[in-house]
């Protein structure tokens, strides 16, 4: 389903540019520019990319191990179930089965709701990257006099693109 997506997105951008270039050749000897740039590559491999991703490593870090020290205590608790089984009384057993049950749900909650609150500051952090690259595109569309920066594509001529430039003016601290 992803990839349907992609491959329409990537046909209406070739049908936009090739519209831009029938409107534009018609219009006089004003060549029309055009620039692509990989938003993925800048999103992964960018500057304030990589210290989003630290950010995010950091700030979710300590929730990450209490949860791997919550599930290595339900496997310690089971195993022990699990070799205690056959000398337990049942009123013990049963007792044991549902503390498991208990920590078990406890940890299946707070793992969904860490999945969450990471997904929601991640798209929080790669929307600001994103918002600077724009911007940064927005600067060398106008200094370059580009009329089209595509930013997805079935393929692109490295002539034109420019996503290194933009990847330089980030790192650099571009706004």
């Amino acid at each position: 389903m992803k990839n349907t997506t992609r491959i329409i997105q990537s046909f209406a951008v070739a049908a936009a540019a090739a519209a831009a270039l029938a409107v534009a050749a018609p219009a006089g000897a004003q060549e029309t520019r055009i620039a692509a740039v990989n938003s993925e590559r800048i999103l992964r491999d960018s500057q304030p990319a990589k210290q989003a991703q630290v950010k995010l490593e950091q700030e979710f870090s300590k929730r990450d191990r209490e949860l791997q020290d919550m599930a290595q205590k339900i496997k310690g608790m089971a195993d022990r179930l699990d070799k205690d089984t056959a000398v337990l009384a049942d009123a013990d057993r049963q007792r044991r089965q549902r503390e498991l049950a208990d920590l078990d749900r406890e940890f299946q909650r707070k793992q969904r709701e860490f999945r969450e609150d990471l997904n929601q500051r991640r798209n929080e952090e790669l929307a600001q990257v994103l918002e600077r690259a724009n911007r940064v595109i927005r600067q060398l569309a106008e200094q370059r006099k580009y009329d089209l920066i595509v930013q997805e594509a079935v393929y692109v001529n490295p002539r034109i693109d420019i996503t290194d430039d933009v990847m330089k003016a980030l790192n650099a601290g571009g706004k």
